[in-house]
Protein backbone atom coordinates (compact mmCIF):
# COMPACT_ATOMS: atom_id res chain seq x y z
CA UNK A 1 0.00 0.00 0.00
CA UNK A 2 1.38 3.60 -1.12
CA UNK A 3 1.11 6.07 1.50
CA UNK A 4 -0.36 9.56 0.98
CA UNK A 5 2.55 12.04 0.55
CA UNK A 6 1.11 14.02 3.68
CA UNK A 7 -2.17 14.19 5.23
CA UNK A 8 -3.79 16.86 7.82
CA UNK A 9 -4.29 16.41 11.17
CA UNK A 10 -7.33 17.40 13.51
CA UNK A 11 -6.28 20.67 15.67
CA UNK A 12 -7.84 22.79 17.72
CA UNK A 13 -6.90 25.90 16.48
CA UNK A 14 -3.87 26.18 13.83
CA UNK A 15 -3.17 23.57 10.56
CA UNK A 16 -1.20 20.28 11.27
CA UNK A 17 -0.37 17.94 8.90
CA UNK A 18 2.75 15.08 8.87
CA UNK A 19 4.74 14.35 5.55
CA UNK A 20 6.19 10.93 4.20
CA UNK A 21 8.81 9.87 2.23
CA UNK A 22 11.19 7.33 1.73
CA UNK A 23 13.98 9.90 2.79
CA UNK A 24 14.43 12.76 4.81
CA UNK A 25 14.94 14.89 1.66
CA UNK A 26 11.44 13.30 0.05
CA UNK A 27 9.11 14.08 3.37
CA UNK A 28 10.74 17.66 3.43
CA UNK A 29 9.50 18.03 -0.50
CA UNK A 30 6.56 16.84 0.89
CA UNK A 31 5.55 18.96 3.99
CA UNK A 32 6.78 21.72 1.90
CA UNK A 33 3.98 20.64 -0.43
CA UNK A 34 1.19 20.56 2.55
CA UNK A 35 2.70 23.64 3.73
CA UNK A 36 1.88 25.22 -0.12
CA UNK A 37 -1.27 23.59 -0.28
CA UNK A 38 -2.12 25.51 2.90
CA UNK A 39 -1.59 28.88 1.93
CA UNK A 40 -2.03 28.82 -1.78
CA UNK A 41 -4.62 27.26 -4.64
CA UNK A 42 -1.39 25.26 -5.67
CA UNK A 43 -3.52 23.82 -8.81
CA UNK A 44 -4.76 26.93 -10.28
CA UNK A 45 -1.48 27.96 -10.01
CA UNK A 46 0.33 25.38 -11.69
CA UNK A 47 -2.46 25.55 -14.42
CA UNK A 48 -1.25 29.04 -14.99
CA UNK A 49 1.21 29.33 -18.85
CA UNK A 50 3.37 31.88 -17.49
CA UNK A 51 7.21 31.71 -16.86
CA UNK A 52 8.32 29.15 -14.47
CA UNK A 53 10.72 31.21 -11.64
CA UNK A 54 13.13 29.25 -9.33
CA UNK A 55 14.00 30.53 -6.06
CA UNK A 56 17.10 29.24 -4.31
CA UNK A 57 16.54 28.01 -0.55
CA UNK A 58 19.04 26.96 1.71
CA UNK A 59 19.94 26.23 5.19
CA UNK A 60 21.65 24.73 8.36
CA UNK A 61 20.99 23.59 11.79
CA UNK A 62 22.22 21.53 14.21
CA UNK A 63 19.20 18.78 13.87
CA UNK A 64 16.44 17.81 11.21
CA UNK A 65 14.13 18.97 12.74
CA UNK A 66 15.93 22.67 13.11
CA UNK A 67 16.78 22.24 9.26
CA UNK A 68 13.55 21.21 8.54
CA UNK A 69 11.70 24.22 10.54
CA UNK A 70 14.35 26.79 8.92
CA UNK A 71 13.60 25.50 4.56
CA UNK A 72 9.47 25.93 6.37
CA UNK A 73 9.74 29.22 7.53
CA UNK A 74 11.74 30.30 4.76
CA UNK A 75 9.36 28.99 2.26
CA UNK A 76 7.19 31.14 3.89
CA UNK A 77 8.59 34.51 4.42
CA UNK A 78 9.64 34.47 0.86
CA UNK A 79 6.06 33.74 -0.71
CA UNK A 80 4.51 36.09 1.89
CA UNK A 81 7.32 38.83 1.44
CA UNK A 82 7.74 38.58 -2.42
CA UNK A 83 4.21 37.94 -2.87
CA UNK A 84 5.14 34.52 -4.99
CA UNK A 85 2.94 31.99 -6.59
CA UNK A 86 4.48 29.53 -5.75
CA UNK A 87 3.67 25.34 -6.69
CA UNK A 88 6.29 23.20 -5.61
CA UNK A 89 9.67 22.61 -3.68
CA UNK A 90 12.23 20.42 -4.71
CA UNK A 91 15.26 19.45 -2.90
CA UNK A 92 18.68 19.56 -4.70
CA UNK A 93 20.77 18.79 -2.02
CA UNK A 94 20.95 17.04 1.86
CA UNK A 95 24.28 16.57 3.94
CA UNK A 96 25.01 15.52 7.25
CA UNK A 97 27.93 16.14 9.65
CA UNK A 98 28.97 15.95 12.97
CA UNK A 99 27.95 19.56 12.82
CA UNK A 100 24.46 18.77 11.66
CA UNK A 101 22.12 18.94 8.68
CA UNK A 102 22.08 21.19 5.30
CA UNK A 103 19.63 21.36 2.86
CA UNK A 104 19.41 23.06 -0.61
CA UNK A 105 16.54 23.10 -2.68
CA UNK A 106 14.60 25.44 -5.24
CA UNK A 107 11.48 27.02 -4.89
CA UNK A 108 9.00 26.60 -7.81
CA UNK A 109 6.96 29.78 -8.92
CA UNK A 110 4.51 31.05 -11.41
CA UNK A 111 5.78 34.74 -12.90
CA UNK A 112 1.70 35.67 -12.51
CA UNK A 113 0.15 38.26 -10.35
CA UNK A 114 -2.78 37.37 -9.07
CA UNK A 115 -4.27 36.43 -5.88
CA UNK A 116 -4.25 32.56 -4.93
CA UNK A 117 -4.32 32.75 -1.42
CA UNK A 118 -6.20 30.05 0.14
CA UNK A 119 -5.42 30.68 4.30
CA UNK A 120 -2.98 33.17 5.87
CA UNK A 121 -0.04 31.21 7.73
CA UNK A 122 1.81 32.87 9.96
CA UNK A 123 4.04 30.97 11.06
CA UNK A 124 5.40 27.55 11.03
CA UNK A 125 6.04 26.95 14.71
CA UNK A 126 8.97 24.62 15.91
CA UNK A 127 6.94 23.14 18.38
CA UNK A 128 5.62 19.70 17.55
CA UNK A 129 7.94 19.45 15.07
CA UNK A 130 9.28 15.79 14.62
CA UNK A 131 11.67 14.20 12.28
CA UNK A 132 10.67 10.40 12.73
CA UNK A 133 12.71 7.65 10.46
CA UNK A 134 12.77 3.60 10.30
CA UNK A 135 13.33 1.57 7.68
CA UNK A 136 13.41 3.32 4.30
CA UNK A 137 10.52 5.84 5.98
CA UNK A 138 10.52 9.25 7.40
CA UNK A 139 7.58 11.59 8.33
CA UNK A 140 7.86 14.97 9.37
CA UNK A 141 5.12 16.45 11.51
CA UNK A 142 4.35 20.27 11.49
CA UNK A 143 2.06 22.73 12.80
CA UNK A 144 1.79 25.89 10.94
CA UNK A 145 -0.17 29.00 12.88
CA UNK A 146 -3.03 30.30 10.79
Amino acid sequence: MRRKPFEYLPHTADVAFVAYGPTFASALENAARALLDTMLDVKRIKRLRSKTIRIEIGDAARSREDVAWYILQDILSRIDAEKLNAYDFRVSGFGESGSGARVAGTLLCKDEPGDFALLAVKAVTPHGLEVKESRGACSISVVVDV
